[in-house]
């Protein structure tokens, strides 16, 4: 069975951390955000994934490959315009020599999970089901389109952000579908189409069904916070990976060629070749990329430092996002959720606070 991704987002509010990558082939923790995916999927049984591109597709088949490492097999379409879910969908089976078969699996692609994906497909086959959702619960409801369904799993209707009185349901959907190839038939080609709010409605009483998995964790990675709750989740092991997995038993995972004279803190990883000096203090909560080099008396702190960035003597980095090739000054501060873009020089003494975002063209 095949999973077509939709990765063809430019990943705008993760910015300036995607100005020159695509959301999908930036670092998470050690390896690339996808994958992440890719792991998942291949655990419950998927082979061949179709990666629906549209931003940067190069770069991300730099960063990911053709799936060898992951145990897939990984093809690549890029559509010209964006084309909506359903759209994209549609374009990709359509640029496959064979199509995309009689059924297959469709995932967003900025999400993090361990929702039970062979269990929906099971249950879809048992059902004869035109097309099945994975849904999840959410502690606060009113922020979301919810999915009413009945005992047996079948969608009765959607409520997009509800008012409190008329909310009946906690569950929304994960992002994850097993879909039939008659589904194809229901999307207009030619336009952009949501699969969401075009075809998904088209089916309910036609064979729409969902599976809620109320113990699966599911994360969408899409804002800043949200990707530093990933990476606290990842080392912490809320959400099993192969990442987390690597973890010692002080909580730490140490790449090659590393010289470390400070304090590690686990939960926390380091990447190859980084110099630690000391006095200085890495974690808890630290995921630190390749030839990251950190000063003496520095202290970072439930953040992620991504590759070649320099902290200074004295700086404090807590709760904040370095872009590849950041440099910061002797005693400044990023705190509060703030990014600091790629190879961006802030100021020795300067404070970068409050879900600041700094780009090149600011410094």
């Amino acid at each position: 069975m095949r999973a077509v991704i939709l990765v063809g987002g430019e990943g705008t509010r993760l910015r300036p951390l995607t100005s020159e990558l695509p959301k999908p082939a930036v670092k998470l923790v050690d390896r690339p955000m996808m994958a992440y995916m890719l792991e998942w999927l291949a655990a419950n049984g998927i082979a061949e994934v179709v990666m629906a591109c549209g931003f940067k597709p190069d770069a991300m088949r730099e960063a990911l490959g053709d799936g060898g490492r992951f145990g897939l097999q990984i093809s690549y379409v890029a559509e010209s315009e964006p084309l909506g879910t359903g759209g994209a969908l549609l374009f990709a089976d359509q640029q496959l020599p064979d199509g995309l078969g009689e059924r297959f699996v469709m995932c967003n692609g900025d999400i993090l999970t361990d929702l039970d994906l062979a269990a929906q497909i099971t249950s879809h086959r048992a059902l004869g089901a035109q097309a099945t959702l994975s849904l999840v619960p959410v502690a606060d409801p009113s922020s979301f389109g919810l999915v009413r369904i009945a005992d047996d799993g079948e969608v009765l209707g959607f409520l997009e952000k509800p008012e409190a009185s008329e909310i009946d349901t906690d569950l929304i959907s994960a992002g994850a579908y097993v879909l039939e190839r008659s589904v194809l038939d229901l999307i207009e080609p030619g336009r952009a189409v949501s699969i969401e709010r075009e075809v998904w409605p088209e089916l309910v009483g036609k064979g729409l069904y969902a599976v809620a998995d109320r113990d699966a964790y599911w994360l969408d990675i899409g804002t800043p916070d949200r990707y530093l709750k990933a990476t606290a989740d990842i080392l912490s092991g809320a959400v099993e990976s192969e990442s987390g997995a690597r973890l010692d038993g002080r909580g730490l995972a140490l790449g090659d060629g590393c010289t470390i004279e400070g304090e590690l803190i686990g939960p926390s990883s380091i990447g190859d070749n980084c110099t630690i000096a000391a006095g200085a203090t890495v974690g808890p909560g630290a995921a630190l990329g390749d030839g990251v080099e950190v000063a003496a008396g520095a202290s970072i702190e439930s953040s992620a430092v991504l590759d070649g960035c320099r902290i200074g003597s004295g700086a404090l980095i807590h709760d904040a996002i370095l872009a590849p090739g950041a440099v910061i000054g002797d005693q400044a501060r990023v705190t509060e959720c703030s990014i600091v873009g790629p190879r961006v020089t802030v100021a020795a003494g300067a404070t970068v606070g409050g879900g600041e975002k700094l780009f090149a063209a600011d410094a």
